[in-house]
């Protein structure tokens, strides 16, 4: 048995040994055999081996651990970088230890977590204002404030948040657009609301209350549906604007139908200014406020049944002042009216009682209306007829002035008549070509209008007719007048040839052989024109007075000298 010396130590330095000394030391004094020492002996090797086994143990477990924090790390990493679509930058060293590869790895996936958590909540606000927006065009307004929008963790790529941010510059615009038009569908509905004096606060809050005022945080309303009834309300709105300016337009024009019937003053008529100035205006062009309101339409209406009241009431003066006018027209374009027996039918029709006065009134508006359309239809002829007058006249003119012997004498004024008879002679060759011009447009204007063309109560182509013929005449009787003149000079030639000239008493220069003339012009100007009168002499009498060089045209009409 081997013998343990014992020796008192500090418990510092207490080791296995020592203890293992101590107690042989104790056994000794105890006296303990050799088997039991044994035994004990290899209990403690038990209780040893089975102490740094749960240690050896701990520590793989802990091993593990670290392994598996590591593997968890570099997973969460790779998948940050992959959601991120971003670079993992560290590096591993080959023969690094499992704290040393933690240590390396702890800086990155912190970097990783916290650029995570910045591009959710980027996406997080990005997401929830596409929603919000998306909300407001579809008019569900109440629930964009409880909106929270889901944010894929898996997905948080720059490329994913571009797009959803270019979506949402695309919804902003739509918005910006949407809210310009409704402001602008606003403002077109108060200023109708204004020119017809419509409650527009009413008005509007039949769309949506947002409209008007928006409350506190409240947003104005873009939706589709807020769209489609602003713009029902426009529509509506235009056509009411439309009925109202076609209403006062027609009173309008009643009132100055009215106005001129009973003479009513001008300041009468001022009272109404107002509603007689929109009877020429398109309806983009009425935006005077209240212009177009239910009272002025009513107060017009009162007046149009007052002022016919008071038109009935002088009914009789207002027909005849009608037939009065009807007259004027027939006068200003030379057709037949026989005045006096229409003037006395009116009057029996008044006096009598059994003829309402509006429709006699309206008889004769009717027949105003008719006269002027004819007139109009006569205008062109009118003018021609004009035309040919005065071209007629200019040809008397000449015949008397060509007749003068001293027209070429110097006096006072020949030339001007030497201008004249050159400017007469041009006027007087279109004569053929002016009164065949008119003629065919009577004609067509009798074909057209199925009736004779009537120049103060004488067919017009009569009258044409006839004084083409005395044209000829005349013509006819210029040529004999010229061949005898020209046989006279030559029976005088012969008869001076064989008997021998006479004197003859030569008279003063300028003074004239015709008692008739002064200065070298004719005192008297024929001024006949083809002048329409019932009453025409035939043509026999025509060729008599054409012989006599004294040929009164029948169409005999003063032109007042200028």
């Amino acid at each position: 048995m081997t013998t343990i010396r014992t020796t008192h130590l500090s418990p510092s330095q207490t080791t296995c040994g020592s203890l293992l000394l101590e107690l042989q030391k104790i056994w000794d004094e105890i006296g303990e055999s050799e088997s039991e020492r044994d035994k004990m002996l290899l209990q403690l090797e038990q209780e040893c081996l089975d102490i740094y086994r749960r240690k050896v143990e701990k520590t793989k477990k802990y091993r593990a651990d670290l392994r598996q924090t590591l593997n968890e790390a570099e997973i969460e990493v790779s998948n940050l970088a992959s959601a991120l679509d971003e670079q993992a930058n560290f590096v591993q060293k080959k023969k690094s230890t499992l704290n040393e590869q933690l240590t390396a790895i702890r800086p990155v996936l912190d970097g990783l977590r916290m650029k995570k958590q910045e591009r959710i909540k980027e996406f997080s606000e990005t997401q929830s204002q596409i929603v919000r927006i998306c909300a407001e065009i579809a008019g569900n307004i109440q629930s964009i404030n409880s909106v929270n929008a889901q944010v894929n963790e898996r997905d948080l790529t720059m490329e994913k948040l571009g797009g959803l941010k270019s979506y949402l510059q695309e919804l902003q615009s739509e918005k910006i657009l949407r809210l310009q038009k409704v402001n602008s569908y606003v403002k077109t509905v108060h200023e109708l609301s204004a020119v017809m004096s419509i409650d527009f606060v009413e008005t509007i809050n039949e769309v949506h209350p947002t409209l008007v005022d928006p409350a506190h945080g409240q947003i104005k309303s873009i939706s589709n549906d807020t769209l489609a009834r602003l713009t029902g309300l426009i529509h509506s709105l235009n056509e009411e604007k439309l009925q109202r300016l076609q209403k006062l337009q027609d009173l309008g024009g009643t009132i100055i139908e009215l106005w001129n019937l009973l003479d009513t003053s001008v300041d009468e008529q001022k009272q109404f200014e107002h509603v007689t100035c929109l009877i020429s205006s398109s309806l983009d062009e009425v935006v005077r406020h209240g212009c177009l309101a239910l009272d002025v339409i009513e107060q017009t209406e009162v007046e149009v049944e007052r002022l016919k009241v008071l038109k009935a009431s002088k009914m009789k003066e207002l027909v005849l002042k009608r037939q009065n006018e009807l007259e004027e027209i027939y006068r200003g374009v030379h057709m037949d009216l026989d005045t006096d027996a229409a003037r006395q039918i009116l009057v029996s029709h008044i006096d009598s009682g059994n003829v309402d006065l509006a429709d006699l009134l309206s008889g004769v508006d009717d027949q105003i209306v008719k006269a002027k359309e004819l007139a109009l239809s006569r205008k062109d002829i009118l003018e021609k007829v004009e035309k040919w007058k005065y071209a007629s006249d200019e040809e008397n003119w000449l015949d008397d002035y060509e007749k003068d012997e001293n027209r070429y004498s110097a006096v006072r004024g020949a030339h001007k008549n030497l201008k004249r008879a050159e400017k007469a002679r041009i006027l007087v060759s279109k004569i053929p070509s002016i009164a065949e011009s008119l003629i065919a447009k009577v004609k067509a204007w009798e074909i057209e209008k199925e009736m004779p063309f009537l120049y103060d109560k004488v067919p017009l182509l009569q009258t044409l007719d006839e004084y083409i013929v005395l044209r000829q005449e005349r013509e006819e009787d210029k040529r004999r007048s010229r061949e005898q003149k020209r046989l006279q000079e030559q029976f005088a030639t012969e008869k001076e040839a064989l008997f021998g000239s006479k004197p003859t008493t030569k008279k003063p220069l300028g003074q004239s052989s015709s008692a008739n003339t002064l200065a070298g012009t004719p005192v008297g100007r024929r001024v006949q024109t083809p002048s329409v009168r019932p009453g025409v002499s035939g043509s026999k009498e025509r060729r008599d007075s054409g012989k006599g060089g004294t040929t009164i045209p029948l169409n005999y009409v003063a032109l007042p000298k200028g």
